[in-house]
Protein backbone atom coordinates (compact mmCIF):
# COMPACT_ATOMS: atom_id res chain seq x y z
CA UNK A 1 0.00 0.00 0.00
CA UNK A 2 3.08 2.52 -0.71
CA UNK A 3 2.19 5.70 -2.51
CA UNK A 4 2.99 5.39 -6.23
CA UNK A 5 6.29 6.98 -7.93
CA UNK A 6 6.38 8.77 -11.24
CA UNK A 7 7.33 6.29 -14.13
CA UNK A 8 10.95 6.20 -15.06
CA UNK A 9 11.41 8.79 -18.08
CA UNK A 10 12.06 7.80 -21.21
CA UNK A 11 14.94 10.33 -21.16
CA UNK A 12 16.85 8.28 -19.20
CA UNK A 13 17.15 5.17 -21.47
CA UNK A 14 19.63 5.46 -24.28
CA UNK A 15 18.48 6.09 -27.64
CA UNK A 16 20.15 3.00 -28.80
CA UNK A 17 18.47 1.17 -26.33
CA UNK A 18 15.15 2.19 -26.70
CA UNK A 19 15.80 1.28 -30.36
CA UNK A 20 16.43 -2.14 -29.96
CA UNK A 21 13.99 -3.08 -27.82
CA UNK A 22 10.92 -1.08 -29.41
CA UNK A 23 12.04 -1.79 -33.33
CA UNK A 24 13.98 -5.31 -33.35
CA UNK A 25 13.20 -7.23 -30.26
CA UNK A 26 9.46 -6.68 -29.52
CA UNK A 27 7.99 -5.44 -32.37
CA UNK A 28 4.02 -4.42 -31.84
CA UNK A 29 0.96 -6.52 -32.84
CA UNK A 30 -1.97 -6.15 -32.72
CA UNK A 31 -2.70 -10.18 -31.56
CA UNK A 32 -4.47 -10.68 -28.38
CA UNK A 33 -1.76 -11.94 -25.26
CA UNK A 34 1.46 -10.38 -27.48
CA UNK A 35 3.17 -6.98 -26.70
CA UNK A 36 1.98 -3.86 -28.24
CA UNK A 37 4.78 -2.06 -27.25
CA UNK A 38 7.72 -2.58 -24.91
CA UNK A 39 10.28 -0.10 -22.73
CA UNK A 40 13.70 -1.00 -21.96
CA UNK A 41 14.22 0.17 -18.24
CA UNK A 42 17.49 -0.96 -17.73
CA UNK A 43 19.85 -3.58 -19.28
CA UNK A 44 17.86 -6.44 -18.10
CA UNK A 45 14.44 -4.57 -17.25
CA UNK A 46 11.96 -4.37 -19.42
CA UNK A 47 8.19 -3.04 -19.61
CA UNK A 48 5.71 -4.71 -21.58
CA UNK A 49 2.37 -3.96 -22.94
CA UNK A 50 0.03 -7.14 -23.27
CA UNK A 51 -2.91 -6.85 -25.46
CA UNK A 52 -5.29 -8.71 -22.92
CA UNK A 53 -8.93 -10.09 -24.41
CA UNK A 54 -9.33 -11.06 -20.41
CA UNK A 55 -8.89 -7.34 -19.23
CA UNK A 56 -10.58 -5.68 -22.76
CA UNK A 57 -7.30 -3.46 -22.46
CA UNK A 58 -3.97 -3.40 -22.53
CA UNK A 59 -2.04 -3.72 -19.34
CA UNK A 60 1.72 -4.32 -18.49
CA UNK A 61 3.96 -6.52 -17.03
CA UNK A 62 7.39 -5.70 -15.98
CA UNK A 63 10.36 -8.35 -16.60
CA UNK A 64 13.86 -8.77 -15.25
CA UNK A 65 15.38 -11.03 -17.30
CA UNK A 66 18.23 -13.62 -16.97
CA UNK A 67 21.85 -12.12 -17.28
CA UNK A 68 22.76 -14.93 -19.81
CA UNK A 69 19.65 -13.89 -21.70
CA UNK A 70 21.64 -12.49 -24.55
CA UNK A 71 24.28 -14.71 -24.20
CA UNK A 72 22.30 -18.00 -24.53
CA UNK A 73 20.33 -17.42 -26.60
CA UNK A 74 18.63 -21.11 -27.39
CA UNK A 75 18.46 -21.29 -23.33
CA UNK A 76 14.52 -21.56 -21.29
CA UNK A 77 14.38 -20.16 -17.87
CA UNK A 78 12.31 -20.64 -14.81
CA UNK A 79 10.03 -17.81 -14.23
CA UNK A 80 9.38 -16.15 -10.40
CA UNK A 81 5.99 -13.76 -10.85
CA UNK A 82 5.83 -11.79 -7.75
CA UNK A 83 2.42 -9.79 -7.39
CA UNK A 84 1.49 -6.31 -5.94
CA UNK A 85 -0.62 -5.51 -3.11
CA UNK A 86 -3.56 -3.58 -2.89
CA UNK A 87 -3.40 -0.03 -4.03
CA UNK A 88 -0.49 -0.13 -5.79
CA UNK A 89 0.94 -1.68 -9.14
CA UNK A 90 3.06 -3.27 -11.50
CA UNK A 91 6.47 -1.30 -10.58
CA UNK A 92 6.38 -2.04 -6.82
CA UNK A 93 8.79 -4.97 -6.24
CA UNK A 94 11.63 -2.91 -8.58
CA UNK A 95 10.47 0.75 -6.59
CA UNK A 96 10.47 -1.18 -3.10
CA UNK A 97 12.93 -3.99 -3.12
CA UNK A 98 15.99 -4.53 -4.83
CA UNK A 99 14.95 -7.71 -7.00
CA UNK A 100 16.87 -6.21 -10.01
CA UNK A 101 20.36 -6.56 -8.23
CA UNK A 102 19.07 -9.95 -6.07
CA UNK A 103 18.34 -11.30 -9.32
CA UNK A 104 21.52 -10.70 -11.28
CA UNK A 105 23.84 -13.55 -11.99
CA UNK A 106 20.76 -15.89 -11.45
CA UNK A 107 19.31 -18.11 -14.21
CA UNK A 108 15.61 -17.06 -14.01
CA UNK A 109 12.88 -14.31 -15.27
CA UNK A 110 11.20 -12.07 -12.93
CA UNK A 111 7.25 -11.09 -14.21
CA UNK A 112 5.23 -8.61 -12.40
CA UNK A 113 2.22 -8.19 -13.96
CA UNK A 114 -0.35 -5.73 -13.60
CA UNK A 115 -3.38 -6.72 -11.15
CA UNK A 116 -5.47 -3.57 -10.99
CA UNK A 117 -5.53 -1.01 -8.53
CA UNK A 118 -6.95 -3.47 -5.89
CA UNK A 119 -3.93 -5.96 -6.69
CA UNK A 120 -7.04 -8.68 -6.24
CA UNK A 121 -5.68 -10.92 -9.41
CA UNK A 122 -9.24 -12.38 -9.75
CA UNK A 123 -11.82 -13.29 -11.86
CA UNK A 124 -14.01 -10.30 -11.17
CA UNK A 125 -18.07 -10.76 -11.38
CA UNK A 126 -18.55 -7.42 -13.15
CA UNK A 127 -15.50 -6.55 -14.53
CA UNK A 128 -12.10 -8.05 -16.14
CA UNK A 129 -10.14 -11.13 -15.15
CA UNK A 130 -7.13 -10.45 -14.39
CA UNK A 131 -6.80 -14.65 -13.47
CA UNK A 132 -6.72 -15.47 -16.66
CA UNK A 133 -4.46 -12.18 -17.57
CA UNK A 134 -2.03 -13.57 -15.21
CA UNK A 135 -1.96 -17.40 -15.50
CA UNK A 136 -3.06 -17.91 -19.38
CA UNK A 137 -1.99 -14.27 -21.25
CA UNK A 138 1.49 -13.41 -19.60
CA UNK A 139 2.72 -17.26 -19.35
CA UNK A 140 1.94 -17.34 -23.01
CA UNK A 141 3.62 -14.27 -23.81
CA UNK A 142 6.80 -15.37 -21.80
CA UNK A 143 6.68 -18.65 -23.12
CA UNK A 144 6.75 -17.63 -27.10
CA UNK A 145 8.87 -14.31 -26.40
CA UNK A 146 11.15 -14.64 -23.94
CA UNK A 147 12.26 -18.28 -23.52
CA UNK A 148 10.21 -18.92 -20.40
CA UNK A 149 10.19 -22.91 -19.46
CA UNK A 150 7.19 -24.36 -17.79
CA UNK A 151 8.81 -23.97 -14.41
CA UNK A 152 7.27 -21.34 -12.42
CA UNK A 153 6.91 -20.15 -8.46
CA UNK A 154 4.82 -17.11 -7.24
CA UNK A 155 5.41 -14.56 -4.36
CA UNK A 156 2.86 -11.84 -3.36
CA UNK A 157 2.44 -9.11 -0.49
CA UNK A 158 -0.79 -8.40 0.76
CA UNK A 159 -3.62 -9.06 -1.80
CA UNK A 160 -0.77 -10.34 -3.91
CA UNK A 161 -0.08 -13.15 -1.45
CA UNK A 162 -3.99 -13.84 -1.96
CA UNK A 163 -3.32 -13.79 -5.55
CA UNK A 164 0.01 -16.65 -4.73
CA UNK A 165 -2.34 -18.78 -3.23
CA UNK A 166 -5.36 -18.78 -5.18
CA UNK A 167 -3.62 -19.37 -8.36
CA UNK A 168 -1.66 -22.16 -6.89
CA UNK A 169 -4.70 -23.48 -5.50
CA UNK A 170 -7.03 -23.20 -8.15
CA UNK A 171 -4.67 -24.31 -10.65
CA UNK A 172 -2.55 -27.15 -8.97
CA UNK A 173 0.63 -27.85 -10.68
CA UNK A 174 0.89 -24.64 -12.40
CA UNK A 175 3.61 -23.62 -9.83
CA UNK A 176 5.96 -25.28 -7.88
CA UNK A 177 6.26 -22.91 -5.21
CA UNK A 178 3.81 -20.04 -3.72
CA UNK A 179 4.67 -17.48 -1.30
CA UNK A 180 2.51 -15.17 0.77
CA UNK A 181 3.41 -11.96 2.74
CA UNK A 182 0.92 -11.05 4.64
CA UNK A 183 -1.67 -12.14 2.46
CA UNK A 184 -5.65 -12.78 2.91
CA UNK A 185 -5.56 -16.12 2.72
CA UNK A 186 -8.87 -17.07 4.22
CA UNK A 187 -11.75 -14.50 2.85
CA UNK A 188 -14.71 -15.91 4.54
CA UNK A 189 -12.90 -15.50 7.70
CA UNK A 190 -14.61 -12.93 10.17
CA UNK A 191 -14.08 -9.44 9.16
CA UNK A 192 -12.21 -10.13 6.04
CA UNK A 193 -15.03 -9.65 3.68
CA UNK A 194 -15.55 -6.34 5.26
CA UNK A 195 -11.75 -5.50 4.30
CA UNK A 196 -12.21 -6.86 0.79
CA UNK A 197 -15.20 -4.56 0.35
CA UNK A 198 -13.46 -1.68 1.45
CA UNK A 199 -10.17 -2.34 -0.38
CA UNK A 200 -12.89 -2.04 -3.87
CA UNK A 201 -14.90 0.82 -2.44
CA UNK A 202 -11.32 2.81 -1.67
CA UNK A 203 -11.12 2.35 -5.93
CA UNK A 204 -14.12 3.32 -6.62
CA UNK A 205 -14.98 0.47 -7.90
CA UNK A 206 -19.28 -0.75 -7.86
CA UNK A 207 -19.99 -2.67 -4.59
CA UNK A 208 -20.50 -6.21 -4.89
CA UNK A 209 -18.09 -6.04 -8.20
CA UNK A 210 -15.83 -8.65 -6.78
CA UNK A 211 -17.57 -11.61 -6.27
CA UNK A 212 -20.83 -10.96 -5.42
CA UNK A 213 -22.79 -11.09 -1.91
CA UNK A 214 -20.66 -13.04 0.51
CA UNK A 215 -23.92 -14.41 1.67
CA UNK A 216 -26.02 -15.02 -1.39
CA UNK A 217 -22.83 -15.40 -3.77
CA UNK A 218 -21.25 -17.66 -0.86
CA UNK A 219 -20.33 -20.52 -3.19
CA UNK A 220 -18.54 -17.96 -5.50
CA UNK A 221 -16.39 -16.67 -2.20
CA UNK A 222 -15.61 -19.87 -1.33
CA UNK A 223 -14.37 -20.96 -5.10
CA UNK A 224 -11.79 -18.23 -4.83
CA UNK A 225 -10.90 -18.56 -1.44
CA UNK A 226 -7.31 -20.10 -0.60
CA UNK A 227 -8.25 -21.77 2.43
CA UNK A 228 -11.47 -23.62 1.28
CA UNK A 229 -9.17 -24.63 -2.19
CA UNK A 230 -5.95 -25.71 -0.12
CA UNK A 231 -6.43 -29.59 -1.20
CA UNK A 232 -5.03 -27.92 -4.37
CA UNK A 233 -1.56 -26.93 -2.92
CA UNK A 234 -0.76 -30.83 -2.36
CA UNK A 235 2.69 -31.05 -3.80
CA UNK A 236 3.44 -27.20 -3.50
CA UNK A 237 6.31 -25.94 -1.45
CA UNK A 238 4.65 -23.20 0.32
CA UNK A 239 5.83 -20.35 2.68
CA UNK A 240 3.37 -18.25 4.60
CA UNK A 241 4.50 -15.23 6.93
CA UNK A 242 2.25 -12.47 9.06
CA UNK A 243 2.63 -10.71 11.86
CA UNK A 244 0.11 -10.13 14.66
CA UNK A 245 0.45 -6.09 14.40
CA UNK A 246 -0.98 -4.31 16.99
CA UNK A 247 -0.58 -6.92 19.42
CA UNK A 248 3.19 -6.91 20.74
CA UNK A 249 3.38 -3.85 18.02
CA UNK A 250 5.28 -0.23 17.86
CA UNK A 251 2.30 2.19 17.99
CA UNK A 252 2.49 2.67 13.95
CA UNK A 253 -1.41 1.76 14.56
CA UNK A 254 -2.79 1.81 10.98
CA UNK A 255 -0.40 -0.68 9.02
CA UNK A 256 -0.09 -2.74 12.51
CA UNK A 257 -4.09 -2.79 12.65
CA UNK A 258 -4.13 -3.89 8.90
CA UNK A 259 -1.45 -6.81 9.88
CA UNK A 260 -3.67 -7.42 12.70
CA UNK A 261 -6.96 -7.81 10.79
CA UNK A 262 -5.57 -11.09 8.60
CA UNK A 263 -3.72 -12.66 11.72
CA UNK A 264 -6.82 -14.75 12.07
CA UNK A 265 -7.85 -15.63 8.32
CA UNK A 266 -3.71 -16.60 8.04
CA UNK A 267 -3.82 -19.16 10.63
CA UNK A 268 -7.27 -20.27 9.83
CA UNK A 269 -5.48 -21.56 6.31
CA UNK A 270 -2.20 -22.71 7.94
CA UNK A 271 -4.51 -24.77 10.30
CA UNK A 272 -6.47 -25.68 7.62
CA UNK A 273 -3.10 -27.04 5.59
CA UNK A 274 -2.03 -28.76 8.97
CA UNK A 275 -5.32 -30.66 9.17
CA UNK A 276 -5.20 -31.56 5.42
CA UNK A 277 -1.28 -32.74 5.78
CA UNK A 278 -0.39 -30.53 3.38
CA UNK A 279 3.45 -29.10 4.41
CA UNK A 280 4.11 -25.23 4.70
CA UNK A 281 6.68 -23.36 5.92
CA UNK A 282 4.69 -20.73 8.45
CA UNK A 283 6.48 -17.71 10.15
CA UNK A 284 4.10 -16.07 12.38
CA UNK A 285 5.48 -13.21 14.18
CA UNK A 286 5.15 -10.96 16.85
CA UNK A 287 3.92 -7.32 16.33
CA UNK A 288 4.58 -6.32 12.54
CA UNK A 289 3.07 -4.06 10.11
CA UNK A 290 1.76 -4.40 6.77
CA UNK A 291 4.48 -2.91 5.37
CA UNK A 292 7.93 -3.47 2.88
CA UNK A 293 9.93 -3.43 5.93
CA UNK A 294 8.35 -6.74 6.87
CA UNK A 295 7.96 -8.14 3.27
CA UNK A 296 11.58 -7.72 1.93
CA UNK A 297 12.53 -9.52 5.24
CA UNK A 298 10.28 -12.28 4.46
CA UNK A 299 10.90 -12.61 0.63
CA UNK A 300 14.75 -12.87 1.67
CA UNK A 301 13.28 -15.90 4.16
CA UNK A 302 11.52 -17.65 1.76
CA UNK A 303 14.12 -17.42 -0.78
CA UNK A 304 15.82 -20.78 -0.47
CA UNK A 305 12.50 -22.35 -0.88
CA UNK A 306 11.66 -20.43 -3.64
CA UNK A 307 15.17 -21.16 -5.72
CA UNK A 308 14.97 -24.88 -4.89
CA UNK A 309 11.76 -25.06 -6.27
CA UNK A 310 12.65 -23.02 -9.86
CA UNK A 311 15.78 -25.29 -9.86
CA UNK A 312 18.57 -22.59 -8.60
CA UNK A 313 21.03 -22.71 -6.64
CA UNK A 314 19.97 -20.46 -3.73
Amino acid sequence: MSPRTPAVSRRTVTKAAAAASLAVLFGATAATGRARAATRLGPRTIDVSVSSAALGRSAPVRLILPSSFDTRPGRTYPVLYLLHGAHDDYTSWTRETDIEAFTAGRDLIVAMPDAGPTGIPTAWRSGPNYEAFQLQEVPALLARDYRASGVRAVAGVSTGGYGAMAHAARHPGMFTAAASYSGILDTTAPGVPTLMDAIVARENLAPLSLWGNPVLNLLTWRDFNPRARAEGLRGTDLYVSGGSGVAGGTGDWLPEALESALWLSAHSFTGTLARLRIPVTAHYYAGGGHSWEYWKREFTASWPMLAGALGLPE
